[in-house]
């Protein structure tokens, strides 16, 4: 599993691989939060349960990140650490964990505005899961 930051004229991306679809929307969030701080600086002292529901892999994958995006912006909650419990083509459930913006430990690296479906597609290919995602900056 892992993630890799994508070059994009005037926005950033992602490139995801994973084993199963579970563990690419916990690298999806992994590296989404990765953008926006360092989450090195990060520790896992609260956790919130996200559900989110889509009609396809990539519109699960939108409303996944857009909810986590909601709650840094809205609640100032970062995360470094994702369980997800459950994931479908209709729907994930995970457990985000991390904790409150504290502008004393915490530097934001990059303002996200939105995720995107520019270039989106999730694929299974040779046993791995695949996607890249880019975000409005």
């Amino acid at each position: 599993m892992g993630y890799e930051l994508v070059e994009h004229t005037a926005d950033i991306g992602i490139r995801v691989w994973a084993d199963d679809a579970k563990g690419l929307f916990e690298e999806a969030a992994r590296g989404f939060f990765d953008i926006i701080t360092d989450i090195k600086n990060v520790t896992a002292q609260i956790e919130r349960t996200v559900t989110v529901r889509g009609s396809g892999w990539e519109e699960v994958m939108v409303a996944w990140l857009t909810e986590l995006l909601y709650l840094y912006e809205v609640k100032g909650l970062l995360f470094c650490d994702f369980s997800v419990a459950e994931a479908d083509r209709g729907k994930v459930k995970g457990i985000a964990r991390g904790e409150r913006f504290n502008e004393k430990r915490h530097s934001i690296k990059t303002v996200v505005k939105a995720v995107t479906y520019h270039q989106l597609e999730i694929r299974e290919q040779d046993g791995r899961w695949h996607t890249q995602i880019i975000f409005d900056i």
